[in-house]
């Protein structure tokens, strides 16, 4: 199993390293539910030390698609898919998705992904408590003096 680097850390951030994202089936966990090893899915929570999303980098080999179906009890996910086509179902609907497309699932959606490609799809996750989210982008930031060390 590929474990990931570490770049930096220190008071204010953690940066790491998940190498070539065509290597992403490289790496595997225990479903800590159903116990079973899932290959190409990496999640960046306790590696980047968040407190307020988990995001995974995925990989599904062509022709494949997600084993299951799920829904989360407070969570919504934004998947991201960055290489491959293929279709996602949320509640019984259907629809193409391909690299660029992005699409946002409340938590009670029951939602699955597939790869129609003869490529690996890759794709990010981000899961976020459903409206949680209080400020964003500039409502949340602040510009400040600072001298960059480039």
């Amino acid at each position: 199993m590929k474990e990931i680097q570490k770049i930096a850390e220190d008071t204010n951030y953690t940066a790491i390293n998940l190498g070539d994202l065509d290597e992403l089936m490289e790496y595997s966990l225990i479903h800590p539910v159903n116990k079973q090893e899932i290959e190409g899915k990496v999640f960046l929570k306790d590696a980047t030390k968040s407190t307020g999303s988990e995001i995974s980098f995925n990989s599904l080999p062509p022709l494949k698609e997600q084993t299951y179906f799920h829904i989360h009890r407070k969570n919504e996910e934004t998947y991201i898919i960055l290489k491959g086509f293929g279709f996602f179902q949320v509640d019984g609907k259907c629809f193409e998705i391909k690299e660029g497309s992005v699409i946002r699932v409340a938590p009670k959606g029951i939602r699955g992904i597939r790869n129609d490609s003869k490529e690996k799809m890759i794709y990010m996750v981000v899961q976020s408590k459903e409206n949680s989210l209080e400020e964003y982008t500039t409502g949340d930031g602040e510009r400040v003096p600072f001298e960059p060390k480039w």
